[in-house]
């Protein structure tokens, strides 16, 4: 909706209150007119209901307000003497226009004092939990969010498992542009599996003031530019999503407003200089690492690298000992001289199932082996006496790599190597021709809402020639500090200003085995209460938070027994 359309929309909404409400507003002893003055009204109606005017605030703020009209329905309906179950249950499933029932046709009286106060145990119970959950949708939506991560994309930074407060007040709040939508849920409602939001009407992207931008290094949370799935992993239909309904994504901001980035051998170039990270980052690249005798999963496994397959060679299995180890396989193959090859994670099949299954095997420890590594990781490779050799894969450069950005025969990037490349200022104007269409055309139709055609060698946008382009608001250029295992801005391209939602301030949990099933989940100790951006080395707060909840109880515990000897 546009400017114009949401004035008519917010007028349209106050006829239809005055029209529903102004006799009632006569029987409090206030004036007609006053049911007509937006804002006004609604300050006039807490007088009325005998509710606080800051309810008014709420009423303004998105989201918020879907929990507060219902309630100020029944208020208003209560304060005239309509209390009965039936008429509660009416207000709210007819959305307020019972309300012209109690104004036209019913004979009520205004209730000047009325008690505030629940006439039952449930309706001070309901009463509680509406309040909560106004409470609560008030600090998800505009303060801090929860967040899990799902993906090893920032492995080692942030791992899979890691539990996530996510500030939205340090860039600023993004207000809902989706009005319409179930509160402290996404974009699916649980169980029901449909969609928690209606796409119209919809508002005009505003941030609320932040205290700090986006700066080169910071982790960001930001909605997912190329978000057309309603559910991850599963192939079907693409879905058409509202900027504040897709899904959320977390990387590293390596790239921002105005910078000419470059990808050399895997490492970030900005302005021509190498990207230094802070001490916090933990990035990883794949390696090959090479041993005469077989790269041991046990050597890997030592220096608490997960992300490699084992082999193991078995003799036929019964149908009991495949349901056994079922969970634990990747996949199996029958090799020729009839024994079962099978494929596991890097966790391996547990003694106790081997013991338990009663199985005999055998694994087979390849001379070279893929890994993810970061630089300590390769530092301890080198130096062990057992390992000949760690290189690093990189793809060659001028190789095009598949689902690259900009998805265009005129750029053979890859992963690996990729710009130089020009991340988009607000108000920053570029010479446009075919050449370099392709890096800049989402942006123009996409995230800019243009119409942008070509008519031989020339660009026409919204049907005008066009050789220049002005943009209208930031970009940035995201990536995961698991290089070659992160779906990122290599793949889609810029993140623009109006997807960024915030920036993790500390892992408050941490849980190892995280997808495999909560019962196999182990608490990461190290990672609890652990900041996330910075400097230098997370820092963990458990013992002080640890401290300061038992100074609680223990004092707590005093208080009560010296009231209890007065």
């Amino acid at each position: 909706m546009n400017a114009t359309q949401w004035i008519i929309f917010i007028l349209l909404v106050q006829v239809i209150h005055f029209l529903g409400t102004w006799k009632l507003y006569v029987k409090a002893g206030r004036k007609a007119w006053e049911a007509a003055i937006p804002v006004y009204n609604a300050i006039v109606l807490m007088q009325i209901i005998n509710r606080p005017k800051w309810w008014v605030v709420l009423l303004f703020i998105p989201i918020i307000n879907l929990l507060m009209f219902p309630v100020i329905w029944v208020e208003t309906i209560r304060s005239f003497g309509r209390n009965s179950t039936l008429e509660t249950w009416l207000v709210v499933f007819t959305f307020g226009f019972y309300i012209y029932y109690v104004n036209y046709s019913l004979e009520v009286t205004y209730i000047q004092d009325r008690s505030l106060q629940p006439k039952t145990a449930m309706g001070e119970w309901v009463s509680s939990i509406l309040f909560a959950i106004v409470a609560a949708t008030l600090v998800h939506t505009y303060f801090i969010q929860p967040y899990v991560i799902p993906t090893g994309s920032l492995e080692r930074t942030l791992r899979v498992g890691d539990f996530l407060f996510v500030s939205k007040f340090h860039y600023g709040a993004r207000t809902p542009m989706t009005t319409v939508a179930a509160p402290m849920v996404h974009d699916t409602l649980p169980v029901l599996g449909v969609p928690s939001y209606l796409k119209k009407p919809q508002l005009p992207y505003f941030r609320l003031p932040g205290f700090t931008k986006v700066k080169r290094n910071d982790i960001v949370v930001f909605s997912w530019p190329a978000d057309t799935v309603r559910v991850f992993f599963k192939k079907e239909k693409g879905v058409d999503k509202p900027i504040d309904k897709k899904s959320n994504y977390v990387k590293r901001c390596v790239g921002v407003p105005g910078d000419s980035l470059e990808v050399r051998i895997g490492y970030v170039f900005i302005n021509g200089k190498q990207l230094e990270l802070p001490g916090s980052a933990k990035p990883q690249f794949d390696y090959k690492v090479y041993s005469s005798k077989g790269v041991s999963s046990r050597t890997l496994d030592a220096l608490g690298i997960t992300d490699f397959t084992r082999k193991y060679l078995s003799n036929p299995l019964n149908q009991e000992q495949v349901n056994g180890i079922r969970s634990y396989l990747l996949g199996y193959n029958q090799a020729e001289n009839g024994q079962i090859e099978l494929f596991t994670k890097g966790s391996g099949i547990p003694a106790n199932v081997i013991s338990k299954y009663r199985l005999s095997l055998k694994e087979i420890t390849d001379r070279e082996r893929t890994v993810p590594l970061t630089a300590d990781m390769v530092k301890t490779l080198k130096a062990d006496a057992s390992i000949d050799s760690v290189i690093q894969n990189v793809a060659e450069k001028g190789r095009r790599g598949v689902n690259l950005f900009p998805q265009s025969p005129d750029y053979p990037w890859n992963y690996s190597q990729m710009g130089p490349i020009y991340i988009p200022q607000k108000g920053a104007t570029i010479d446009l021709n075919l050449k370099v269409l392709p890096l800049y055309k989402k942006i123009i139709r996409e995230y800019e809402k243009n119409e942008i055609s070509v008519s031989g060698n020339q660009i026409l946008i919204n049907e005008k020639p066009a050789t220049t382009y002005t943009f209208k608001q930031d970009y940035y250029w995201m990536m995961g500090d698991n290089r070659d295992h992160s779906e990122d801005s290599r793949a889609w391209g810029y993140v623009p200003e109006n997807h960024i939602v915030g920036t993790p301030i500390f892992i408050w949990m941490s849980f190892d085995n995280f997808t495999e099933g909560i019962s196999n989940w182990r608490p990461r100790w190290d990672r609890i209460f652990t900041t996330v951006n910075g400097e230098g080395e997370p820092q963990s707060y458990f013992k002080y938070f640890l401290i300061l909840l038992v100074a609680y109880f223990v004092g707590n515990w005093f208080w009560k027994r010296n009231k209890a000897k007065k």
